[in-house]
């Protein structure tokens, strides 16, 4: 990090800073990839999985250098990092990696043409960067045979990994189909290393509210089986008071017969 950090002395932090363009305001995104995105970054602010602080977020640019122009990926995640106080200010509205100290371990590409260079320019300067994780997602086989492929960063280089799995994140990924955002489809998706999917703020409102309904219908069959229950045990009462005050009334008819209903 100490290379990133010295610059040519003729040069202030704020002329540097006010110079950079960190956004141009121009949109470029469409409407699959914005919606997997959010997919991508709100469940780990949902989840307990990941311990506090860390930074996840999209479309976001990360500055390697105050020379260099950013490389911006669909979606990125950098653990133990935090948000400056002062976050509108232009020297920390960016990923600039000599603020944050570090690069982040995973950046994703969602493909939407063959043009963005995933395979090619983005990778090398991926793993230029360090970053640990590389995730390439390709719904419309575009630029690579399988849908989904994480790289793993190996002496400079990225390796195809054989799985979804980030097992220095405990984290894996996976390829969901189901509606989000009242969109039906197959989107990239956190889970665990289990394979259970890291849930977002609404789906897991859904899970409470199920698991709430249930224990409410659980507990109405434990009324109902109570009443039921104490239902049958005033009826055995009943038959029971019914039997002596028939035994007492045919005592008493025997004993008006002059039997004694001890001997019978």
């Amino acid at each position: 990090m100490a290379t990133l950090l010295a610059e040519p002395t003729t040069e202030t932090p704020e002329f540097v800073v006010g110079d950079l363009i960190t956004e141009d305001d121009e949109p470029v995104d469409n409407l699959p990839s914005a919606k997997n995105q959010r997919l991508l970054v709100e469940p780990l602010y949902n989840s307990p999985l990941l311990p506090r602080p860390f930074l996840a977020d999209s479309n976001v640019g990360i500055f390697m250098s105050r020379h260099r122009s950013p490389i911006v990926p669909d979606m990125f995640l950098s653990l133990d990092v935090e948000i400056a106080e002062d976050w509108w200010a232009k020297e920390h509205r960016s990923y600039f990696i000599w603020e944050f100290g570090k690069s982040p371990e995973v950046v994703v590409e969602i493909v939407s043409n063959a043009k963005g260079g995933e395979l090619g320019t983005k990778m090398q300067e991926y793993a230029h960067l360090g970053i640990q994780y590389y995730v390439v997602f390709d719904p419309q086989g575009l630029i690579q045979q399988q849908e989904l492929q994480i790289y793993e960063l190996h002496v400079g280089r990225y390796l195809p990994r054989s799985d979804f799995r980030l097992p220095e994140l405990a984290l894996s990924f996976m390829v969901w189909d189901g509606v989000f955002e009242d969109k039906r489809d197959r989107w990239l998706r956190w889970c665990n290393l289990s394979g259970d999917l890291l849930l977002t703020g609404t789906e897991s409102a859904e899970q409470e509210r199920g698991r709430a309904e249930q224990e409410f219908i659980r507990a109405e069959q434990e009324s109902i089986r109570a009443e039921q229950e104490r239902t049958r045990a005033e009826q055995a009462e009943n038959r029971a008071e019914q039997a002596e005050s028939r035994a007492a009334q045919l005592a008493a008819k025997l004993r008006e017969l002059g039997i004694d209903p001890e001997a019978v």
